[in-house]
């Protein structure tokens, strides 16, 4: 299959690229009412209340923002891993003008409408295996929460109640709220939340860059870390674990890809000790790895998948719990249901946006665009290795991590004051100033994410790979 790249102009976040966005926009009235009034996610307030501003970003058109002012900058992160379709489709925004003129809302509580219908339709199409049932939410974090509690209830409903317990991978992130927090592997994140939800338990991620143990051979790691989760599961005795909480490509820490035979061998540990697994898809899912869903790239059946972000590509919010026969099973027949919902869950737009978004996934072959270019995308992000400060670059799909390191040779990383005047001192505005909004994170050791929208092409690959080397070069420097 021959791929043609959008056409893509150099950056020129240095001077107004769009005069008509400064003009439209009250910068300083928006940068006061910001301070004033608006609580922004995951970010640190004193940023707004010292005077310094934030960002506003104001449009979006395929693979490039407008901030405010009038300036271009190149998404790198698709949002938040979200915009896999690119920004600015049109059609999107009229199909839900069209749905909201229609029905603008209806719950799922014992009623149903047609474009949740035919999306559950749809997602259990391009699922694996026999997950064939579909429960909405509004988000991943609430898909994540679904899962936790269907796993649960699912075990008590089988007489066994005592399997209540879930592991995930250390530093892996999935979710905020009481329950999901409980599986999410990042510390720093629960202390100020304790005492969060009981049950969660950590296991090694794939790092292999950081390998502990067979550090020259990933098959073998693979093995060793998959073989952790067995471990976990022996000691804290079968009867009380309920589920596997992995993604396909670990977020936190850094994009940590599976070694080879990892989810085979995971898949196996499950089936012998009675454990669900769940593969959380809510950043590798639609397109980032190149598949619908990323456990097919990996070739396992999971007992459940939670997904959300890149199903409507943004334009409107959507998250989904997909759950195989089994697991239905307790709930097809007699009184038994699953007392747990939400309002706004498979709400008539955003699931008349998801259909229609994927469409677009097939009409333009996105996922065979992203498995044909990935090997482009890590070639040209793999010239930063001549860098003193890049340690690894890795990852899968259209979904990369480069880490970075103070000593190449004896893979030394920055402590915590380093990493703090490298990240959020220099490195995240610079990359932006230089027209690149990507992620500079320290949830681990000191990484930049990369996962543009699935339109990009060798000439975005280039113009990535270049800004990142001229500010990683001058951070090279300041250190």
């Amino acid at each position: 299959m021959t791929l043609t790249p959008t056409p893509v102009t150099p950056n020129t976040s240095s001077a107004v690229s769009d005069p008509g966005l400064s003009s439209k926009f009250d910068e300083a009235d928006l940068q006061q009412k910001a301070k004033d009034h608006l609580w922004m996610h995951f970010s640190r307030q004193s940023v707004m209340e010292d005077g310094a501003g934030v960002p506003i970003i104001v449009k979006g058109e395929g693979h490039h923002i407008w901030d405010s002012t009038g300036k271009k900058y190149i998404d790198g992160l698709s949002g938040l891993f979200v915009v896999n379709a690119g920004h600015g489709r049109q059609r999107l925004a009229e199909v839900a003008a069209k749905q909201a003129a229609e029905l603008s809302f209806f719950p799922l509580w014992s009623y149903a409408h047609p474009a949740a219908i035919e999306l559950a339709d749809r997602l259990a199409g391009y699922a694996p295996g026999d997950l064939n049932r579909v429960f909405f939410s509004t988000g991943g974090g609430e898909a994540v929460e679904t899962a936790f509690k269907l796993a649960k209830y699912y075990w008590k409903l089988q007489g066994r109640p005592t399997k209540h317990k879930v592991i995930s991978r250390a530093v892996a992130y999935h979710g905020t709220s009481q329950g999901a927090l409980a599986i999410t592997g990042i510390p720093a994140m629960k202390e100020m939340f304790e005492p969060v939800t009981p049950g969660g338990f950590r296991v090694p991620n794939t790092n292999f860059y950081r390998a502990p143990e067979h550090a020259d051979d990933l098959d073998a790691f693979g093995q060793w870390s998959a073989n952790r989760i067995e471990e976990m599961i022996q000691f804290e005795g079968p009867e009380t674990v309920a589920a596997v909480f992995l993604e396909p490509v670990q977020n936190s820490g850094g994009c940590f890809p599976p070694p080879p035979g990892y989810f085979q061998r995971v898949r196996e540990i499950c089936d012998q000790y009675d454990v669900l697994l769940v593969s959380d898809e809510v950043i590798c899912a639609f397109g980032r790895i190149g598949h619908m869903f990323a456990c097919d790239e990996y070739g396992y059946v999971p007992d459940m998948i939670t997904c959300a972000k890149g199903m409507t590509s943004g334009y409107s919010p959507i998250g989904a719990t997909i759950v195989s026969d089994r697991v239905y099973e307790p709930f097809k027949h007699g009184t038994a249901s699953f007392s747990h919902g939400y309002t706004f869950g498979g709400h008539p737009v955003s699931a008349a946006v998801a259909l229609e978004n994927l469409d677009i996934f097939e009409e333009e072959k996105l996922n065979e665009r992203v498995r044909t270019l990935s090997p482009a995308f890590r070639s040209t992000l793999e010239r930063l290795n001549d860098l003193p400060i890049v340690g690894d670059v890795r990852g899968d799909g259209y979904f990369f991590g480069i880490e970075l390191v103070k000593d190449k040779a004896t893979k030394e990383t920055f402590d915590d004051d380093e990493s703090e005047r490298l990240l959020r001192g220099f490195l995240s505005k610079a990359l932006f100033d230089a027209g690149l909004y990507c992620r500079a994170d320290d949830r681990g050791d000191p990484v930049i994410q990369l996962a543009p929208p699935l339109t990009v092409g060798q000439p975005e690959f280039d113009e990535i790979e270049g800004i990142l080397r001229g500010v990683l070069t001058e951070a090279w420097a300041r250190l």
